[in-house]
């Protein structure tokens, strides 16, 4: 641990927050809050995850700065967070979703990089934190991400623009890759647009549709005929699930 200590004096110095993996697994980082005590405010960020709720992250959620968002590859993974070091703590342990970017030049410059830090929906602070404080040191790992039902995949676009939503992933839950696959064509590699969402230009209309979802762990999991045949622009289908 004295090693640890002395990475987190040089981030209070200089103002870093270095991503150093503790003996103990943890790593270090900073908490802010965001988002209003209804966490109405983490809707429509950068993952693509239009209605947090409704989608099924709740307020349990953070905005990461660049270096842990890693241009969205990080959308839908889970951390699980602890405070650190101040009197403002709780000792509660939680784990957060991944669904929002806390951008370069956020108030207070916290989510400037190079530092690592969780810009926390309001409810998600306020359970390792007092709100008072605005700001706390933390401990992070991450884990698996527990989901209740399949993964989701909500087809939006039109014949010769398709783009899907891919969300309520468990497992590693931030997926690294996509496939479809109409029931007259073979597997198409879809292309990452942003977030969670990834399209195809391939007409894909009046056909079954089948998925494959790759997660940053490297497991795949295949959903086959998710979609009849008659689908629509704007329905959501459930899969399977890792």
């Amino acid at each position: 641990m004295a090693a640890a200590l002395i990475v987190q004096v040089l981030s209070v110095a200089f103002g870093l927050s270095l991503v150093f993996q503790q003996a103990d697994g943890w790593s270090a980082a900073h908490a802010t809050y965001y988002g209003g005590s209804d966490a109405q405010g983490t809707n429509n960020g950068a993952c693509g995850y239009a209605n947090v709720f409704s989608l099924g992250y709740g307020t349990m959620t953070a905005a990461l700065s660049a270096p842990l968002f890693n241009n969205g590859k990080a959308c839908g993974a889970c951390y699980q967070i602890q405070c650190a070091g101040d009197s403002a703590c709780h000792s509660n342990v939680i784990t957060v979703t991944a669904t929002n970017l806390c951008p370069q030049g956020s108030y207070g410059g916290w989510c400037d990089s190079p530092k690592v830090h969780f810009d926390l929906a309001q409810p998600a602070f306020n359970q390792i934190a007092n709100l008072v404080a605005g700001h706390v040191s933390l401990e992070y790992e991450k884990v698996n991400c527990a989901r209740s039902g399949g993964i989701r995949f909500y087809v939006q676009g039109h014949t010769y623009f398709i783009q899907v939503l891919v969300y309520n992933v468990a497992g590693a839950g931030d997926v690294t890759a996509v496939s479809i696959k109409g029931s007259n064509t073979g597997w198409i590699s879809m292309t990452n647009a942003w977030g969670q969402n990834w399209q195809t230009g391939t007409v894909l209309d009046g056909q079954a549709l089948s998925f494959m979802v790759t997660t940053s762990d490297g497991r795949t999991v295949t959903s086959n005929n998710v979609a009849g045949s008659n689908w629509q622009y704007g329905q959501t289908f459930e899969g399977s699930q890792f």
